[in-house]
């Protein structure tokens, strides 16, 4: 028998974005009978750096998003095929080591930096391997994206790639996959369009600060007596929990309190609505189950694109506020609840739950065609 293609998937831990996409890949990849390894170089090479930067990363996205907007921008002019920071030899070195040592077939980044070192190593190894480079943004892509060399590009949606193509990069080199969400969403069975959304039920994922946690579950709550609220506190479940409980507390039998879970897919897929930001990840899990979102926080720059893909498919808008929040949901209940059924509609429409098992079919088949 031939020995399975070996495909190393990196990553990084700025963002949940960048390692939902890696994860999701390799379970995929391993349903098509490849071994996928996923490794983070910076994490490997730089442990405490990395631990430092993702703290503040997270920090500074939620509490400061106009100052990380600036950050964004600036990465935006920055061109790394030029000028690279002292503090990614570490990274570099580590990705170095771990090509020499589980040998792949092909790489695949989810991180926009990686594919800047590749060209080094692979003259330092004499040979080089196909190149895959997951862009996991819509529409607003940063050009640290596109400035590396890659072999394909693989996008979230048909907006993007036509977007990447009149920045004048080569067309047959940027495949529209969707994004790579887990392979159980290509098989979970959505709430139907048809539903009396009573009770109607509203996932809500929220930030670490507890005034909008407090102030939003309220007004979604009442907003209308048919609404129940899901709430996944996730990594904010120690500074959220007790405060969770005293809207619970308040709310009787209308609200339920989970902590960490991998059973997202199931959740989106269960509830009419999904309200969180305006992560790559959430936003396009919330596409695959066909859940309407509702955006209460936005990292401008970042995750503009991702607003923008879901207005344009008619399956969401932005609610930044309390007051926002209870408009929104008034608008999608009226009528029989028709602004949801329209919403629901579209993405039906749009049907896109299989990026992951897409992207890991195509690079099975580049790396087969070489």
């Amino acid at each position: 028998m031939p020995a399975a293609p070996r495909i190393l998937i990196i990553t990084a831990a700025f963002g949940e974005g960048h390692n939902s996409a890696a994860r999701n890949l390799a379970l995929a990849l391993d349903l098509v009978g490849a071994t996928a390894q996923v490794s983070d170089p910076c994490i490997l090479g730089t442990p405490r750096l990395t631990a430092v930067v993702g703290s503040a990363y997270r920090s500074v996205t939620t509490r400061s998003p106009r100052l990380w907007a600036a950050i964004y921008r600036s990465t935006d002019r920055y061109d790394f095929s030029k000028r690279r920071s002292p503090l990614m030899r570490g990274p570099e070195k580590a990705l170095a080591s771990l090509i020499e040592e589980f040998q792949p077939d092909a790489i695949v980044s989810t991180f926009p930096l990686y594919p800047y070192f590749l060209p080094g190593i692979f003259a330092k190894m004499g040979k080089t391997l196909p190149v895959f480079t997951v862009i996991t943004d819509s529409i607003e892509i940063n050009a640290s994206w596109l400035r590396a060399t890659t072999d394909y590009w693989l996008v979230t949606d048909s907006t993007t790639r036509e977007g990447m193509i009149r920045k004048g990069l080569a067309a047959e080199k940027i495949i529209d996959t969707g994004f790579p969400v887990n392979p159980s969403f290509s098989k979970l069975s959505p709430i139907d369009a048809s539903d009396v959304c009573d009770p109607f039920r509203i996932l809500y994922f929220p930030t670490a600060k507890i005034k909008l946690l407090q102030s939003h579950c309220r007004a979604l709550l009442d907003a209308s007596p048919a609404v129940t609220l899901t709430l996944v506190l996730g990594r904010n479940v120690r500074p959220l929990y007790q405060h969770a409980r005293k809207i619970r507390k308040a709310y009787p039998t209308r609200v339920r309190i989970i902590g960490w879970t991998r059973k997202v897919p199931q959740l989106l897929n269960s509830h009419h609505l999904v309200v969180g930001k305006a992560g790559g990840a959430t936003v396009h899990e919330a596409i695959a189950a066909c859940c309407p979102m509702l955006i209460h926080h936005l990292v401008p720059g970042q995750e503009e694109g991702n607003l923008r893909l879901l207005e344009s498919l008619g399956a969401g808008k932005l609610a930044e506020t309390p007051e926002a929040l209870s408009a929104a949901i008034n608008d999608l209940l009226f009528d029989y609840a028709a602004g949801w059924r329209s919403m629901k509609n579209s993405l039906i429409r749009h049907g896109r739950n299989a990026g992951a098992i897409t992207a890991s079919e195509l690079i099975l088949t580049e790396i087969k065609g070489r």
